[in-house]
């Protein structure tokens, strides 16, 4: 690691362990300074741009990329991030900043901390490049959907029993999240099919190799078949609450293992 990209890392890492801090401790009850949404966005704008630059460097200094487990992790916290910010001048996304950011702290450690794989792509390889863009887009957007599922049962469990806590108090309406939680997984399905059949129909053009029947291939396919029933079962069945919540975790978690868990067998016990 050059000495330029060091000093930008250990910036970002702070600037997102002090941002985590923060949202959490007023998650607890435990003050430090007081909420300023426009500072605070702005400040996540700033971390973000900074992330970026992170993420590029090593790739424009090695014309290369190389996508392990911390890397990809790093990728997808700051694609999660830059959803929820670009999302929240439209959309009242509150609450979500509380777990992605210090998601994206954790992320960029282990992009640190965990070895590279050998196995590098060339930038000017379009085919992956657009493949991996649109795969990344699709397993965030699904993710701040199964972020979105878990605060709605939080939220509804907190209702349920009386004892509205401190994080739900600052929700928006459960109808309002679920509505947001199926705009984002029908964006999501629909990218995730276009990774599905960029990576099955022109995989020696994307990997340079035909595609192959892998546990990855039935994970995502699968996850893929869940998403599909749910937006289905959601339009001609009318299915909400609960129901949606379990569909969409049960969803994501086969995505996980498709993609985050495939990847960490091959780096680190198949390798």
């Amino acid at each position: 690691m050059s000495g330029l990209l060091f000093i930008l890392v250990t910036l970002l890492t702070f600037g997102y362990l002090g941002l985590a801090v923060h949202y959490l401790g007023h998650w607890r009850g435990h003050v430090l300074w007081p909420r300023q949404s426009g500072i605070e966005h702005s400040l996540l704008g700033a971390l973000l741009l900074l992330h970026a630059i992170v993420l590029t460097l090593p790739v424009f200094h090695s014309g290369t990329v190389s996508l392990g487990l911390g890397t990809a992790l790093s990728l997808l916290s700051w694609m999660m991030l830059l959803i929820f910010w670009t999302g929240s001048y439209f959309s009242r996304m509150e609450g979500l900043q509380t777990f992605l950011v210090p998601v994206a702290f954790v992320a960029v450690l282990l992009a640190e901390i965990l070895p590279l794989p050998r196995n590098t792509y060339a930038v000017n390889d379009v085919a992956f490049l657009l493949h991996m863009v649109v795969s990344l887009l699709a397993y965030s957007l699904f993710a701040i959907g199964a972020l979105i599922a878990i605060l709605m049962l939080m939220q509804e469990r907190a209702l349920h029993e009386r004892k509205p806590g401190r994080l739900s108090g600052k929700l928006p309406p459960l109808m309002v999240m679920e509505n947001l939680m199926f705009q984002t997984l029908g964006t999501g399905f629909l990218l995730l099919t276009a990774s599905l059949a960029s990576g099955v129909l022109f995989s020696e053009e994307v990997f340079g190799k035909p595609a192959v029947f892998s546990h990855k291939t039935v994970f995502a396919v699968t996850s893929w078949l869940v998403f599909g029933a749910l937006l289905v079962g959601r339009k001609y069945r009318g299915w909400r609450g609960r129901m949606a919540i379990r569909w969409t975790l049960g969803g994501f978690a086969l995505l996980l293992l498709a993609y985050i868990g495939t990847k960490a067998v091959m780096q680190f016990v198949l390798h």
